[in-house]
């Protein structure tokens, strides 16, 4: 049996209606009599979903318990069993509950594919892992269920459901997406207009990437030749001179102009090397065009019209933007120039641009030619045999006898010719058949020891003699070159390799990338040196290796890295064929200390905002906070030190109660701004010691009115020794308790219990409450935030802040999480203390101490 088909319906946004279309797709399928069924599909109660259920087979789902709750997921094993011929399964991203079959939902549908079903599913675009980051970015929350592209990409259909921001906003405020109660917080939070386009724009460039790729792939099976203007995609030829920056700026204004335009920046080098590029400067352009949105592209091709060419062609593109020629009128009579050969040959499906630019006409220079070196020891073994080879061999010839035919004496000779063109390269092949030929003339060709040769046929065997010799040498001494040709540009291709590495990694190791230099290039020391101005000293920003320079003036090799920088070598002189590959690393230098400093100012202003958002959160908080229970103090103070007035044993009892309960707020509010500096300046330094939970926890309850009826306790006895500081658990643990009894109705108890897992103990405390939405349940946890419409007065927002900060300096960790049935849970989790986890079993109760 055949693998199924996969057809995904990929929604912009969660309640576009991907669900929806999915279950209208299966009742079409039924009515053409295909073997339909509903694997699982989560309707979330939202009624014209739940009506399209009706009229198909559904596949009963299994119940599985988690932490005391029951949880519904897909029976792998039915639909199996079933062997329907089409199955709907919905939310692919869904993770599984832990026990079930798979980790992830999209596993599951895996193996439903792998056993010829074809599966109908929905995947919203916020759950692809690679736009984890960007739709984080955009939304402020962090999507934890997501899957791998891989497994979107590999569906046989992909189905874009699309709603406008305006439309979507509507059926959410009628009630069509989620309940009544959770409309106003939706709309202002996740469903906000802004919120909405941008993923719809993500959805659409991510659908529009896909059909590329299906268009390429049609394009190669069908061997479509000819360019289909579905999209604008501009080819921006560079050159490496700095009339690039023009180019790429007008392809970018011409890309605009066209829906959906892509620009494509290409330089081509000759496969020997041979360019004048700066390395620099084509850095430079790579990231001005990937700024742009753009992408640059690196091709190889001896025929640099060609190869541009072939290049557009390959990827569909529909215009080419090059510049004017830098050529001088005179070196015209070499050649059309690439502009003019690129025009004529382009066709009609490709349009040429020649864009004017301030470096036209003004000359450019040619490619130095370095022929490589073969070695010392080759060109004098190479000299030696071409040179005196044929005076030995002609001497090993003429004492032989009756030597060998007059035939067999010219292949001998072109054997030596083969070999000194081997060994040294063209030139000593030259000389070896020069001389062969005058030897086999002098010695070999009747009349002997004459100029003379008698016989018309030796004529003709010396002079093929001489041409083959010319030409074996010639093509054996150019494969020489090419393959250490080739060898050392694979060198500096696996150089250059590593740099683009370390740009796309993003890496600011500058010690790591000099002493990758001293190594490459087998110096002594490395040493990046910088100035602010022409006339300031020189100050090294980083060095390797023993006597490092203090000025350019210093070192064997110097290589600028900047307006102001400069790469120093000592050690040795660097052949000029390498300062290209230096020049390369010197300008990476740069960009890595450049980004290393940027890098150190964005911590410092990050350090710097969040100081003035912390002050100016503190300053409200003393304004208001701290001066309200100061004021109802004063009140009563001022009250019972009156003279005018009586009052009764029960009113000045009714005053030192406002008293004490004023000073008892401002001992709270004043005791977390401390613990919040203390956590601020990093000075908490926890005692960790072994602890029962059953003897912290009830300590931490004193504070709390009334707990016993406020708060119940299910802590069992039997939970194993924890690794913490007693005074901050009890702190952490009661302001969560606090918090949580703060906002449960009334009549509704705050539940805390405690599991262990593994190596740590999970302390749950559960609450009735409003709840929080998903997207507030980490700003909660920060300093000076209260979600909602709390009311002032009510704690300046340290408590959970506070607490989650002495939990992580303990090794716990604090998060939030949605109550079933509504309200909120607080997990508290803390490490257990070494060797109590084994022995945790065998506790009785009491055992503690």
């Amino acid at each position: 049996m055949g693998r199924g088909r996969l057809r995904i319906f990929l929604g912009a946004a969660p309640g576009v209606g991907k669900t929806y279309a999915m279950l209208s797709e299966a009742h079409r399928r039924v009515e053409r009599g295909t073997d339909c069924v509903v694997a699982f599909v989560e309707h979330h109660e939202r009624p014209r979903t739940e009506v399209m259920l009706h009229g198909l087979e559904q596949i009963a789902c299994r119940e599985l318990e988690y932490r005391d709750a029951a949880f519904t997921e897909m029976d792998v094993d039915a639909v199996l069993r079933r062997a329907p011929a089409v199955a709907l399964v919905d939310e692919l991203a869904h993770t599984n509950v832990p026990g079930s079959r798979n980790a992830k939902r999209w596993q599951d549908v895996e193996e439903l594919l792998a056993a010829g079903i074809d599966v109908v599913s929905t995947v919203n675009i916020q759950h692809l892992e690679s736009l984890g980051d960007v739709v984080e970015s955009i939304t402020g929350v962090r999507q934890r269920e997501t899957l791998p592209d891989e497994a979107v990409r590999r569906a046989d259909q992909i189905e874009l459901v699309d709603m406008s921001p305006q439309a979507l906003r509507r059926r959410m405020a009628h009630g069509n997406i989620y309940q009544p109660d959770k409309v106003g917080a939706a709309l202002s939070n996740y469903f906000r207009p802004g919120n909405l386009t941008a993923l719809r724009e993500l959805a659409l460039l991510w659908l529009a990437d896909r059909v590329d790729e299906h268009l390429q792939r049609y394009r190669i099976e069908h061997q479509v030749t000819r360019i289909w203007g579905s999209r604008e995609r501009i080819v921006v030829g560079l050159t490496g001179g700095p009339e690039g920056r023009t180019l790429i700026r007008r392809a970018a204004r011409l890309a605009e102009k066209g829906a959906g335009g892509e620009v494509l920046a290409v330089y081509i080098s000759r496969s020997d090397g041979l360019t004048s590029a700066s390395p620099k400067e084509l850095a430079v352009q790579r990231t001005l065009v990937e700024d742009l949105g753009g992408t640059f592209h690196h091709v190889v091709g001896e025929d640099i019209p060609a190869a541009l060419l072939d290049f557009a062609r390959g990827v569909n593109a529909t215009q080419i933007v090059l510049g004017v020629s830098r050529r001088r009128s005179w070196q015209y009579v070499l050649g059309p120039g690439v502009g003019a050969t690129v025009a004529r040959e382009s066709g009609p499906d490709l349009d040429v641009h020649l864009v004017t630019h301030d470096e036209a006409g003004r000359g450019r220079g040619l490619p130095t030619a370095r022929g490589t070196q073969l070695g010392r020891g080759r060109t004098i073994g190479g000299w030696g045999v071409g040179v005196a080879g044929p005076f030995l061999l002609t001497l090993v010839l003429t004492h032989t006898g009756t030597g060998p035919a007059f035939t067999t004496d010219v292949l001998v000779f072109l054997a030596l010719t083969v070999a000194a063109a081997l060994l040294g390269g063209l030139l000593p092949a030259l000389a070896s058949a020069a001389a062969g030929c005058l030897l086999l003339n002098w010695y070999f060709t009747p009349p002997v020891h004459t100029w003379t040769i008698a016989d018309p046929e030796n004529v003709v065997a010396i002079v093929v003699f001489f041409a083959v010799a010319v030409s074996v040498a010639s093509v054996v001494g150019l494969a020489a070159r090419r393959t250490r040709q080739a060898a050392r540009l694979r060198a500096e291709s696996e150089i250059l390799s590593y740099l683009a590495g370390n740009v796309l990694r993003g890496e600011t190791g500058l010690d790591a990338l000099l002493e990758r230099v001293r190594e490459i290039f087998g110096m002594e020391s490395a040493t990046l040196l910088e100035r602010s101005g022409e006339h300031d000293p020189w100050t090294c920003a980083g060095s390797v290796g023993p006597r490092p320079c203090r000025s350019p003036e210093d070192p064997d090799v110097d290589v600028p890295a900047g307006d102001h920088m400069t790469l120093t070598l000592t050690g040795r002189v660097l052949p000029a064929e390498d300062r290209r590959v230096l020049a390369a690393f010197a300008a990476q230098a740069a960009v890595v200390l450049d980004r290393r400093r940027l890098r150190q100012e964005a911590d410092q202003a990050r350090a710097l905002a969040e100081g003035n958002r912390i002050r100016t959160a503190l300053l409200a908080a003393v304004s208001h906070d701290l001066r309200t229970p100061l004021a109802g103090i004063k009140a009563s103070v001022t009250s019972l030190r009156a003279d005018d007035v009586e009052w009764s044993e029960e009113d000045c009892a009714e005053l030192l109660a406002a008293i004490e309960e004023g000073a008892d707020r401002l001992d709270h509010l004043v005791g977390n701004l401390l613990d919040m500096s203390r956590l601020q300046t990093g000075t908490v330094t926890p005692l960790i010691v072994e602890a029962d939970l059953d003897e912290v926890v009830p300590m931490a309850l004193l504070g709390i009115p009334d707990p016993e009826s406020a708060v119940t306790l299910d802590i069992p006895e039997t939970l194993p020794m924890v690794a913490v500081d007693k005074g901050l658990l009890e702190r952490s643990f009661a302001n969560v308790v606090e918090n949580a009894v703060k906002y449960s109705p009334d009549g509704e108890p705050v539940l805390v219990s405690a599991d262990a897992i593994a190596e740590r103990v999970e302390v749950r405390v559960v609450d009735r409450g409003p709840g929080i939405p998903d997207e507030a349940k980490e700003c909660v946890f920060e300093p000076f935030q209260r979600h909602g419409d709390t009311p002032r007065g009510a704690g300046v927002g340290l408590g959970l802040a506070v607490a989650r900060g002495f939990a992580e300096a303990m090794g716990g960790t604090l998060v939030a999480e949605d109550t079933p049935g509504g309200g909120l849970t607080m997990i508290l989790t803390i490490p257990v203390s070494v060797g109590a986890a084994g022995g945790a079993a065998d506790r009785t109760p009491g055992a503690a101490t």
